[in-house]
Protein backbone atom coordinates (compact mmCIF):
# COMPACT_ATOMS: atom_id res chain seq x y z
CA UNK A 1 0.00 0.00 0.00
CA UNK A 2 1.42 3.62 -1.20
CA UNK A 3 1.49 6.89 0.61
CA UNK A 4 -1.09 7.86 -1.37
CA UNK A 5 -3.33 4.89 -0.96
CA UNK A 6 -3.12 5.18 2.35
CA UNK A 7 -3.71 9.42 1.91
CA UNK A 8 -7.09 8.89 0.22
CA UNK A 9 -8.11 6.60 3.27
CA UNK A 10 -7.09 8.92 5.62
CA UNK A 11 -8.56 11.53 4.22
CA UNK A 12 -12.12 10.05 4.45
CA UNK A 13 -11.48 9.26 7.80
CA UNK A 14 -10.57 13.22 8.58
CA UNK A 15 -13.95 13.95 6.53
CA UNK A 16 -16.12 11.50 8.90
CA UNK A 17 -14.13 12.98 11.76
CA UNK A 18 -15.73 16.40 11.04
CA UNK A 19 -18.53 15.55 10.29
CA UNK A 20 -19.37 13.66 13.74
CA UNK A 21 -18.19 16.99 15.50
CA UNK A 22 -20.60 18.92 13.47
CA UNK A 23 -23.14 16.70 14.53
CA UNK A 24 -22.41 16.78 18.12
CA UNK A 25 -22.90 20.34 18.10
CA UNK A 26 -26.90 19.56 17.18
CA UNK A 27 -29.06 18.84 19.32
CA UNK A 28 -29.15 14.83 17.85
CA UNK A 29 -28.42 12.46 20.19
CA UNK A 30 -24.86 10.64 19.67
CA UNK A 31 -25.73 7.40 19.25
CA UNK A 32 -26.67 8.20 15.77
CA UNK A 33 -22.47 9.38 15.30
CA UNK A 34 -21.34 5.94 14.21
CA UNK A 35 -24.27 5.56 11.86
CA UNK A 36 -23.73 8.88 10.32
CA UNK A 37 -19.91 8.63 9.56
CA UNK A 38 -20.42 4.92 8.19
CA UNK A 39 -22.87 5.94 5.79
CA UNK A 40 -21.01 9.00 5.31
CA UNK A 41 -18.05 6.71 4.62
CA UNK A 42 -19.64 4.76 2.42
CA UNK A 43 -20.75 7.45 0.23
CA UNK A 44 -17.31 9.11 0.21
CA UNK A 45 -15.56 5.64 -0.67
CA UNK A 46 -17.92 5.44 -3.26
CA UNK A 47 -17.30 8.78 -4.65
CA UNK A 48 -13.64 7.98 -4.03
CA UNK A 49 -13.41 4.93 -6.51
CA UNK A 50 -14.41 7.34 -9.69
CA UNK A 51 -12.26 10.64 -8.26
CA UNK A 52 -8.87 9.25 -6.73
CA UNK A 53 -6.75 7.25 -9.53
CA UNK A 54 -4.74 5.54 -6.38
CA UNK A 55 -8.07 4.45 -4.38
CA UNK A 56 -7.60 0.76 -2.75
CA UNK A 57 -10.58 -0.55 -4.42
CA UNK A 58 -11.28 -1.55 -8.16
CA UNK A 59 -14.86 -2.67 -7.35
CA UNK A 60 -18.72 -1.15 -5.64
CA UNK A 61 -18.79 -2.87 -2.63
CA UNK A 62 -14.60 -2.82 -2.18
CA UNK A 63 -15.12 0.70 -2.26
CA UNK A 64 -17.88 1.18 -0.13
CA UNK A 65 -16.38 -1.12 2.62
CA UNK A 66 -13.70 0.74 2.11
CA UNK A 67 -15.04 3.83 3.06
CA UNK A 68 -17.19 2.80 5.72
CA UNK A 69 -14.21 1.15 7.84
CA UNK A 70 -12.36 4.74 7.14
CA UNK A 71 -15.84 6.47 8.65
CA UNK A 72 -16.03 4.40 11.40
CA UNK A 73 -12.08 4.36 12.16
CA UNK A 74 -12.90 8.23 12.88
CA UNK A 75 -15.06 7.24 15.66
CA UNK A 76 -12.86 4.58 17.41
CA UNK A 77 -10.20 7.51 17.20
CA UNK A 78 -11.85 9.52 19.09
CA UNK A 79 -12.86 6.91 21.70
CA UNK A 80 -9.10 6.32 22.21
CA UNK A 81 -8.05 10.10 22.35
CA UNK A 82 -11.25 10.16 25.22
CA UNK A 83 -9.67 7.08 26.88
CA UNK A 84 -6.18 8.26 26.85
CA UNK A 85 -6.98 11.49 28.65
CA UNK A 86 -9.55 9.51 30.72
CA UNK A 87 -5.99 7.84 32.15
CA UNK A 88 -4.03 11.09 32.52
CA UNK A 89 -6.32 12.31 34.33
CA UNK A 90 -6.47 9.75 37.23
CA UNK A 91 -3.07 9.31 37.15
Amino acid sequence: MEFGTIGSVVGITVICYLAALAVKATPLDNKWIPVICGVLGGILGFAGMFLMADFPAGDYITAIAVGIVSGLAATGSNQVYKQLMKEERNE
